[in-house]
């Protein structure tokens, strides 16, 4: 199984979500849980598919006092799925006691802790005038990398179009996770810095996670070829 292409189970609830998965022979395919799946199902919905063989990234944007997420995660360590995350924002001593807790809450299985730079539904106009940050987007999330690796973080969530400099300032090692995955003909929605997967291939980017260019496709499963084909599978760049 290929685990650097997550399909985001975008769907209010399990039965929704399987019968997607089922419907369009996606079978243990790796998965992306959000919050709107998490919260309606709870972590029952984590084993039902870890008995279908599908890798598991978390996706809850964990952001609180250091206390408050180290407990958080030592209880989601428990899940032994492959990723969670944080966000960025609550700091270098939050991203520590994350990593603590992931570490403290199982000793059988290692999972991978990323961290939120900058939502790719903003631009340079929400950070600089809605949230009063200084500075454009890339030089934000390459920030945020930086202290988030120095703090234990194994990667981070970025778009595509700053994984490149994330790469450059924390090392070939240190995750890039992209959402925000496009094929041309797909539509932008609310996502703001998008790209196509061979773009994100080229640009430095690991880990794509792939949402309504395969769920609100008319075609989900040729969709995801589709992706598979011009991320790389099977072919030289």
């Amino acid at each position: 199984m290929y685990n650097d292409l997550y399909l985001a189970l975008d769907f209010p609830t399990w039965v929704e979500a399987k019968s997607f998965l089922d419907q369009n022979e996606l079978d243990g395919v790796p998965v992306k849980v959000g919050m709107e799946l998490f919260y309606r199902e709870g972590p029952s919905i984590i084993e039902k598919l870890k008995q279908d063989n599908h890798a598991i990234f978390l996706d809850l944007k964990l952001h609180d006092i250091p206390t408050t997420v180290m407990k958080a995660m030592k209880n989601l360590a428990k899940l032994e799925v492959d990723i969670v995350n944080v966000h960025a924002l609550g700091g270098s001593e939050m991203i520590q006691q994350a990593k603590e807790g992931l570490i403290s809450g199982s000793a059988s299985h290692v999972t991978k802790l990323i961290a939120v730079t900058v939502l790719t539904s903003m631009d340079d106009n929400v950070l600089n005038n809605e949230l009063m940050i200084p500075g454009n987007v890339q030089d934000n999330a390459t920030h945020f990398a930086e202290f988030a690796s120095k703090n234990g973080a194994d990667g981070v969530v970025c778009s595509v179009q700053e994984a490149k400099q994330i790469k450059e300032a924390c090392g070939t090692s240190f995750l890039t996770v992209t959402p925000g995955i496009r094929l041309q003909e797909s539509d932008v929605n609310d996502q703001k810095r998008v790209a196509t997967p061979a773009f994100a291939r080229d640009n430095g980017a690991d880990i794509l996670v792939l949402g309504r260019t395969v769920t609100k496709a008319g075609k989900p499963k040729v969709a995801y070829e589709k992706v598979k084909e011009e991320w790389g599978y099977g072919i030289k760049p």
